[in-house]
Formats: structure tokens, sequence, C-alpha cells
């Protein structure tokens, strides 16, 4: 079995919920304290072993690639200004022995088609996709479970779920599993943004997969659905009859950065892990 070494992090979106601080500066730019949130999901999939980080941009997201980039002026400055402490914190933005690739998507045709861009780079290996928007704060890297998940199932694709409240699940992908109690279960359907009525449970698919590079066989017969895109979820759920995906309850709070409230939540939480007065 193949291990998890690649990851993809669709970032090509606007970032509208944020205007007008989306205007100039990407959303996933947007900084949790002192960090950006396309930072704790970098940070997060090294934590898990993951060595290759390919980004699938868009229009105005140079600021990404130029934050993983070395700065060698500003690191002279700190030097020269005895600043070793903040000069190790720009050195470690981008760790030793990682792999920064950028994928542009020509057109923003949705997570399904973001994903499909970066086949060419990673090939026919299993690999993760993170969305920096959730914002997981674990003492074990969320991505990690994942990959620890599938390595007990002996491969397949994993989806990160969590519980939610009955009257949101048109808000999200929820899945109906074989053992609703089981922290990782096989998927047996998988609906998008159901009325509570029909949903097949309240677990809900959140940012982070592992998935097995043949999704991206699906994602190319997938049709495009509402606005254009293509969805990702289609893809997924094409797959179940295959009984290889299954659904992993990480251990660890969820931030919904994508919303200003989560994202507010978010900065209060980690403030105050790092000390500081709210």
């Amino acid at each position: 079995m193949k291990a998890v070494r690649k990851a993809v992090f669709p970032v090509a979106g606007l970032g509208t919920r944020f205007l007008p601080a989306t205007k100039a500066m990407p959303k996933e730019m947007l900084p949790v304290v002192d960090k950006p949130l396309i930072q704790y999901a970098v940070e997060e999939a090294y934590a898990a072993g993951i060595t290759e980080m390919i980004f699938i941009t868009g229009r105005f997201k140079r600021s990404i690639e130029d934050h993983f980039d070395k700065a060698p002026m500003l690191e002279r400055e700190l030097i020269q200004k005895g600043k070793e402490e903040l000069l190790q914190t720009v050195r470690s933005i981008a760790p030793m022995g990682v792999t920064f690739i950028y994928i542009r998507q020509p057109e923003p045709l949705g997570l399904g088609h973001a994903v499909l861009c970066a086949q060419p780079v990673v090939g026919n290996e299993p690999f993760a996709v993170m969305l920096a928007d959730d914002l997981i704060d674990a003492q074990q890297s969320a991505i990690g479970q994942l990959i620890e998940a599938r390595r007990q199932m002996g491969g397949g694709s994993v989806l990160a779920v969590q519980d939610v409240p009955l009257a949101d699940t048109k808000k999200y992908g929820i899945v109906g599993v074989e053992d609703n109690l089981a922290r990782t279960s096989r998927v047996n359907t998988m609906i998008e943004k159901p009325d509570p009525e029909v949903a097949p449970s309240t677990l809900a698919v959140i940012g982070r997969y592992v998935l097995e590079p043949e999704i991206f066989e699906e994602l190319k017969k997938v049709q495009k659905g509402v606005g254009g895109e293509i969805q990702l979820t289609d893809a997924i759920a094409s797959q179940l009859q295959l009984g290889t995906t299954y659904s992993h309850r990480f251990e660890g709070t969820r931030y919904d950065c994508g919303s200003k409230q989560g994202f507010l939540d978010a900065t209060v939480n980690f403030a105050v892990k790092l000390g500081y007065k709210i």
C-alpha cells in the first residue's frame, strides 16, 4: 500500500464572504493571530508526513507563493538586527525537505475540477485534499488521523466527518455509514446538502479527504452541476459501490473559517492558547 506523501490545497476561490478584506488579499492569507490560514493547513500536512504541497491557484493568489518562498532581504535584515527568534520563525514557514508546487486553475469550475487539475503532479498515488477554510485544532494532525485510518482499513478513500445538528444537514455533504457508532466506518450513501427529513444521518463531510488516484477518472465523468461546477462529492459518491470509501470521526475542534463567526472563534481560541488575554 502506497504511503500518502502529497496534499492538494484548492486555493483559487475569491473569498467573497470576507469582502472587502479579500479584495486584494487571498482569504487563505487571512491571519489567525500571527499565521495565515494556509500555513496552519500546511503545518498539519507536514506533521502527517506529507512532503509535497500542491496548490491549485487562481488570479490574485501570488501572495501565497510569496509566503512559502525564501525571503533573502528579510532574512538579512533580521540577521543584522540580531532578531534570531524571528529569523527562525520566517525560515520555518517552508520546512526543509518539502516541495511546493503551484498549478493554475484556468476557470472557477468547482472543487472537483480543482482536484482534477492536480492529476499531472499526483499521478498514480494516494493523496490528501485539504481545505484551508476548515481550521482544525487537534493534538494529532487531523489529516494524519485520516491517513492512519486508511492504513488500518488496508487502503481506500477516507473522509473526515463530524456530527452536526439535524437542522444543518442542508449545509453539508452528508454520509450514511454501516456503523454509526464506529470512529471509522464504511460509507454506503452520500447526499449533497440534503433536507433534514431525507438526510441519511447527521455525519457531515468537512474539508479533509484522503483519496485514491482512481478518483481522477470519476472526476472526468462527472457532469457539471449547479453553477456549472464539478463537485468532488459526486465523484466520491460514484465510487461507493466499490465498498472502499470510509468516514472517520477525527479528534479535534473544527473552525469554519469560511464564515466570519468561525474565523472569530478560531482567532479567540488560538490567542488564548498562545497566552493572550481576551
